[in-house]
């Protein structure tokens, strides 16, 4: 039966892994990566020695919580940040030039709502399952708009707490984290933080992506988890993804680079075993 692994799948889309701080992640919450401490630590460097040789101020990340074999068609990633480039104050004083992420998160306690959660390189890879992220970079001027939004609290403006973790990015009723980038991205495009219009214009430009569900899984998914709200659709069931994301910012020039990052460990590994 295919409903364990595309419900599993969904459970994962935008769902903190783990977090900074202890009482949002939950008692007791600890990395679910499978891969060992310093990889993790040793990918999020490379991460951020990336981007910051892109020259990128702002990019937007994705990694995937669950195995490629467990995702649906068309979905890579599960959860997607902003990234941010900036000065970092470490717990000594010492002053740091690095990447800060900027997150959307459902709560703990209260599975439906969601907060805009900032938190760091490390805790983002502490949540990757295949090593290897998908990176949107925009445009020096998208960047310079999204970073305004960020001082400004335009940014903040553009959340909307009521959470689904398939929300329709073309409805109003719900978002998740990738929705709540695209709507920033939108809102930079068109400089309006008017959601009415945001959605009103992706209607017309954003192609979303297209999620497969049999009935069964329509009738007994929600049940599963109260967090797999359909309400927002109507018929297909649509999403933002990663590549509705990219393909969106490419073909409207908002974007310089779409591409994908594995981690140098897994390379090295594929290089030890093809020289065994």
């Amino acid at each position: 039966m295919r409903i364990p692994h595309l419900l599993a799948a969904c459970l994962l889309l935008c769902s903190p892994i783990w977090s900074a701080e202890p009482a949002r992640a939950g008692s007791g919450a600890s990395p679910t990566s499978p891969f060992a401490i310093q990889d993790i630590a040793n990918f999020s460097k490379e991460i951020e020695r990336e981007l910051a040789a892109r020259g990128a101020r702002v990019a937007i990340v994705f990694r995937s919580g669950r195995m490629r074999g467990e995702l649906p068609d068309g979905v890579r990633y599960t959860h997607g940040a902003f990234w941010v480039h900036s000065q970092v104050e470490t717990t000594t004083g010492e002053t740091l030039n690095g990447y800060s992420v900027h997150n959307l998160y459902h709560g703990e306690e209260d599975r439906l709502s969601s907060s805009l959660v900032q938190d760091w390189p490390i805790n983002f890879t502490a949540g990757d399952h295949i090593g290897e992220v998908g990176i949107i970079i925009p445009t020096r001027e998208m960047q310079r708009r999204i970073l305004h939004m960020m001082i400004s609290g335009d940014y903040q403006s553009l959340h909307h707490a009521p959470y689904s973790l398939l929300s329709n990015p073309l409805d109003l009723r719900f978002q998740n984290c990738n929705e709540f980038m695209l709507d920033v991205i939108g809102a930079a495009a068109w400089e309006t933080v008017e959601r009415p219009q945001i959605k009103a214009n992706l209607e017309a430009w954003f192609e979303p992506t297209r999620i497969q569900l049999t009935i069964f899984e329509r009738l007994f998914g929600p049940s599963a988890d109260d967090r797999l709200r359909l309400d927002d659709h109507r018929g297909r069931i649509r999403t933002a993804t990663f590549g509705s994301m990219g393909a969106f910012m490419q073909e409207y020039k908002l974007s310089d680079e779409v591409f994908e990052l594995e981690a140098g460990f897994l390379q090295d590994q594929a290089l030890t075993a093809s020289r065994r």
